[in-house]
């Protein structure tokens, strides 16, 4: 009977949601194995300096950030199947041409446009799902895709491993094109994947300016979407300020971080759809934000106790807070999802999904500098401050989503908002749209 029932839980919630947790399993598959050896392929066969490195991503990043809203623009005009497919193939032509780059001037060229078109396909990528899933799978489906994202991620990364355990540059120099392979299988994928509503819009509609006032005008969207961001700085604790603190501030062994990433990637697999369970609106959400929040505050206080413990007690603890920071990114997850499908005009998804980029990039940007100083200089003071930035959000992220759905019943037709809610097509009829952009 148990076995039955974890298969039952391990099926996807339709046909679709399995196809499109097939398209995340590649993506990360080919990112996971690309990323795993990339420090090693931009010293060892780019010939970089770390230095360098850390400049061109850092250019990279940028990139990505002023490109978020354009390239959003772009799916809202042609079709978020499309750019994603558009999207996915670029990828794979831009990953075939990492092994003939060789200098730095190549390497800022390359991972800037690897950003703007990485931009594109995630604003796509956002766009279509909510666009074809029906509203009351779209949460558990995303969950579902979510799972599969990450043992992408995992498989990817032991692909990465054993083309680094041969020691040899002719395997590391072919890895990029080990990604290329799988992202342009992936991008075949999508390209059989179903038309969404928003795919199936004329030429003439194409070239008409889309009604009605962007995300930019749309304050409530901008904090909510902040504060996302901020809620996104568990993804910092996990990474950065409590594997610090582990080395530098307690007596736990070193080892121990390898059995917190896998203890957060073992949960991140198998309990996105348990998370999720119950998510199906603003209200149920906001709990879900809530409980996360709970979870962040409880890493929190029980990382900060470490610093005086010693032996198995700060193992134990220290493992006890990398599984409720991971709570935390699991519920977040159930609530982005929501906010995605509840708080975006349905004829601009592309736009708000761009946007929504940019606000919480700015909601997290800061935290990497600020949390590792509050914690590593402050200690128990600073942990209690991480703690507190993130009630503060919590609090905050109440009224603004309010604000968000607002504003869209104040400037959408309800009659869009109600085929959006229940999945129909929503197409933008000629004599609908404003004069030619």
């Amino acid at each position: 009977m148990r076995l039955s029932a974890t298969l039952r839980h391990m099926r996807p919630p339709s046909a679709l949601a399995g196809r499109l947790a097939l398209q995340s399993l590649m993506f990360a598959l080919g990112e996971g194995a690309f990323m795993t050896g990339s420090a090693v392929f931009f010293t060892q066969i780019v010939g970089l300096s770390a230095a360098q490195v850390g400049l061109g991503l850092t250019c990279a990043g940028i990139a990505s950030f002023l490109a978020a809203l354009p390239m959003g623009k772009l799916v809202d005009r042609f079709g978020p199947k499309r750019m994603w497919a558009v999207g996915a193939t670029g990828q794979a032509a831009m990953f075939a041409l990492w092994p003939f780059i060789g200098d730095f001037p190549g390497f800022v060229a390359m991972a800037v446009g690897m950003e703007v078109i990485g931009a594109l396909g995630h604003a796509a990528h956002g766009a279509y799902t909510i666009d074809v899933l029906p509203p009351e799978e779209r949460v558990r489906s995303r969950a579902y895709m979510y799972s599969a994202l990450n043992l992408g991620f995992t498989l990817g990364s032991l692909a990465g491993g054993i083309a680094l355990a041969f020691h040899s540059n002719t395997v590391l120099h072919a890895m990029p094109w080990f990604t290329a392979l799988v992202f342009l299988v992936n991008a075949a994928g999508v390209a059989k994947l179903p038309r969404a509503s928003h795919d199936n819009r004329t030429p003439a509609e194409r070239r008409m300016r889309i009604p009605g006032p962007g995300p930019m005008r749309n304050p409530g969207w901008l904090l909510t979407t902040f504060f996302a961001g901020v809620f996104w700085t568990n993804q910092v604790l996990l990474n950065v300020v409590i594997p610090l603190w582990l080395v530098e501030k307690t007596d736990a062994p070193r080892v121990l971080l390898a059995f917190l990433f896998a203890t957060n990637t073992v949960m991140c697999i198998f309990l996105p759809m348990a998370a999720a369970r119950g998510v199906d609106g603003l209200p149920t959400a906001l709990r879900a934000i809530r409980i996360s929040s709970a979870f962040f505050v409880i890493s929190c206080l029980i990382t900060l106790a470490t610093h005086d413990t010693i032996g198995w007690i700060t193992i134990a603890l220290v493992w006890l807070g990398h599984i409720t920071v991971t709570g935390a990114e699991l519920y977040l997850n159930a609530a982005d999802w929501t906010f995605e499908a509840e708080l975006m005009d349905p004829r601009q998804r592309g736009a708000y999904q761009g946007t929504a980029n940019l606000s919480g990039t700015l909601g997290k940007v800061w935290a990497p500098a600020v949390y590792t100083y509050l914690a590593m200089n402050w200690g128990a003071a600073g942990w209690l401050v991480i703690a507190g930035i993130i009630l503060v959000a919590t609090v905050a992220i109440h009224p603004s989503t309010r604000m968000a759905r607002r504003f869209l019943e104040q400037h959408v037709p309800a009659e869009v908002l109600a085929d959006a809610r229940a999945s129909k097509a929503v197409s933008v009829p000629a004599g609908q749209t404003s004069p030619p952009a």
